[in-house]
């Protein structure tokens, strides 16, 4: 090969290093500038363990589906049920931008302040702008699986979206404790393990769905903290859950029912949404005909039948 042309190659191979590191500098430095920006909670949180919890969210609610008691299940393909392609997604470059969108779109969230696609594209996407939409895509779904937010566009003409909770927007995602992160993805996943067990779910229901999330009565969680003071103490003094002994149980046994607040908030159907997510909702015909039941008693069908 001609020295000449040896001279371009290796100058174009110099180019194309300095851009790589000067792109990875960058997304260091956003994340770096997002950690130092929120809480102590929020900043504890790895890209990996929170990627790794989206696919264990999807395996324990791809689970409850399955038990609703028909093979007729028409799903299209998510790529969170593939661990060998999920696993590969996350260690791709496109796979940290999701998990840097996440923490951006999270921040963005804690502080209210508003949320742009020249926003993301500055500050996250950058040179990978002709992947914005398959990005802001699988964020968005990372967000709903784990958080329990909606990503939606408010704006179509200035690209503004905002996130917004499953929840009533009353709902602040906080609970009772200090926690950067709603944690509605966590009181929607109990909601529904309760409606899909007969509105009426044993602790042991309960803990072999939390258990496919990585989460352990007694094992302090990155996200969730302590999951049983969770949803035995603090959701139950928010009235979210109802939490009682099994009648004339030795030794006692206990048992979940959705409490008043939860009654009041959501509803049967905004969960099997939920858990149908990517899902024909003809699938589910018992789940689905209870839930336009719901919908139609009034005060959303407080009763616990």
């Amino acid at each position: 090969m001609p020295r000449g042309q040896k001279s371009k190659l290796r100058a174009r191979e110099k180019r194309r290093q300095a851009q790589a590191g000067s792109q990875d500098l960058v997304s260091v430095q956003a994340t770096a500038q997002l950690h130092s920006s929120s809480s102590p909670h929020f900043e504890d949180i790895p890209l990996e363990l929170t990627s790794t919890f989206t696919a264990t969210t999807a395996a324990a609610v791809s689970y409850m589906r399955s038990n609703e008691g028909t093979n007729e299940v028409q799903e299209r393909p998510r790529s969170s049920q593939n661990p060998t392609a999920t696993e590969s997604f996350h260690r791709s470059p496109l796979g940290e931008k999701v998990f840097i969108l996440v923490y951006y779109l999270l921040y963005k969230y804690q502080t209210k302040e508003p949320i742009t696609k020249a926003g993301m594209l500055r500050n996250v996407i950058q040179i990978y702008r002709n992947y914005f939409h398959v990005i802001l895509r699988k964020a968005s779904e990372h967000l709903e699986l784990v958080f329990g937010l909606d990503m939606k566009e408010v704006d179509p003409n200035r690209h503004i979206y905002v996130l917004v909770n499953k929840l009533e927007p009353n709902y602040d995602g906080k609970l009772s404790n200090d926690s950067s992160v709603p944690e509605t993805g966590l009181l929607m996943t109990v909601l529904g393990v309760i409606f899909t067990k007969g509105n009426c779910a044993t602790e042991e229901q309960v803990w072999e769905v939390l258990n496919m999330m990585g989460l352990y009565p007694g094992r302090k969680h990155f996200i969730y903290g302590e999951p049983r003071k969770l949803i035995t103490r603090d959701l139950v003094k928010e009235n979210y859950l109802e939490y009682r002994q099994v009648v004339n149980s030795d030794p006692p046994r206990y048992e979940f029912l959705w409490g008043p607040r939860a009654h009041a908030e959501t509803s049967k159907m905004r969960v099997l949404e939920f858990l149908i997510h990517d899902t024909v909702p003809s699938a589910f015909p018992s789940w689905y005909e209870e839930a336009l039941r719901d919908e139609e008693e009034p005060l959303g069908g407080v009763s616990q039948n």
